[in-house]
């Protein structure tokens, strides 16, 4: 399945100054003076494409800072003509997209809590048709890829072709380093569906601490992602919303300064001569792969049948239980990362159920 999503390259509407591209600024606008200052340290470098920074801020409790408001579109208009920069901010509600696009904001962003309700995002799709302006959706706050789709197609549909979308990291109840589980196989999916569609990162909401984001901006780049969107502070300590993920100008250039830029398709035939090498054996073995899978699910049909002849039940916890140890165990031997084993046990086994279950009811096995 491809996603038939009309969209426009990013180099035509927010090109690179030089690479990567990235779209820096503080997470809210505070005062005039915050803002400008900021914008004067990013931009002197020559490296930020663009100055985003938030205006309206939906806050998960009420009484905290939730934005200064459309006076601070006044504000951005003036770091503008400053600078030089487009300006970005988000937008959750029709009326911000109104008085954004009456202020000349350049480009706008669907946050992630906006994401994950249609009714949100078809609002600002109907305010947003007739316009030009880019618009950049993150993805939903869960790990559903469909809501993300359905967003960017509310947006497409709208009119909107200058489109991309900003992986931000997922919220999952696992404790780890991360404020949001980056899931990086979700935006691969989203990218394999539409690979036309510029897909950004945002390495600040995945981290939730700026020690954190060097790793990531790293890793997103090495997975081919088209940009970054990080935020940043002339003064993180003082800042009143997400204090700890904020940069200074300073260190996030020097950051910039250190990231590898890795070529997509290389141009030394000994490499590429290599790498295909390389790669047919990865095709032998995905074939191998699946052939014995196939043979273990001919075993898995065999077992249903015999189970439903006895009148024996589909799960067996004891023996499930037993093929799990024995198989991370042997995988961890192998150097096979142990949340790896454990996930592909679990869909060799829901296929497994599946399979049985539709013996056990005299029903066909879907292949």
């Amino acid at each position: 399945m491809k996603l038939n999503l009309t969209v426009q390259p990013l180099t035509t509407w927010l090109p690179a100054k030089q690479q990567p591209l990235v779209i820096s600024g503080p997470c809210s606008i505070e005062t005039e003076d915050q803002l400008l200052a900021t914008a004067h340290l990013l931009a002197k470098s020559g490296r930020i494409s663009a100055l985003r920074a938030g205006v309206w801020k939906p806050r998960t409790r009420p009484g905290e800072f939730e934005g200064i408001g459309s006076q601070g579109l006044q504000w951005l208009q003036r770091a503008k003509a400053e600078t030089g920069l487009p300006v970005a901010v988000e937008v959750a509600k029709g009326e911000h997209v109104e008085q954004a696009l009456a202020a000349g904001v350049d480009i706008l962003w669907i946050g992630a809590r906006s994401t994950a309700n249609p009714f949100t995002v078809q609002e600002i799709a109907d305010a947003l048709r007739g316009s030009d302006v880019p618009v950049m959706v993150k993805n939903p706050v869960n790990p559903d890829i469909s809501l993300w789709i359905g967003a960017l197609e509310r947006i497409n549909n709208a009119g909107i072709q200058k489109l991309a979308a900003i992986s931000r990291g997922f919220s999952s109840f696992e404790k780890s380093a991360f404020r949001n589980e980056p899931m990086w196989e979700i935006g691969i999916q989203l990218k394999t569906l539409c690979p036309e569609l510029p897909l950004l990162c945002d390495p600040s909401h995945i981290c939730g601490n700026r020690e954190l984001i060097p790793y990531i901006s790293q890793k997103a780049l090495d997975l081919e992602m088209n940009g970054l969107m990080i935020e940043a502070h002339m003064d993180p300590g003082t800042a009143w919303t997400d204090a700890k993920q904020q940069m200074t100008p300073d260190d996030l250039l020097d950051m910039i300064e250190h990231l590898t830029i890795r070529q997509e398709t290389p141009k030394d035939k000994k490499v590429i001569d290599r790498l295909e090498e390389l790669r047919k054996k990865i095709d032998k073995l995905d074939d191998l792969i699946i052939q014995k899978l196939a043979e273990r699910m001919d075993v898995v049909e065999q077992i249903g049948s015999y189970k439903r002849d006895h009148d024996i039940t589909i799960l067996q916890l004891s023996r499930w239980d037993e093929i799990r140890n024995k198989r991370v165990h042997f995988s961890k031997a192998l150097k096979l990362d142990e949340s790896f084993a454990n996930d592909f046990l679990d869909l060799v086994h829901a296929e497994s159920i599946r399979r049985q279950t539709a013996i056990m009811n005299n029903t066909a096995v879907k292949e």
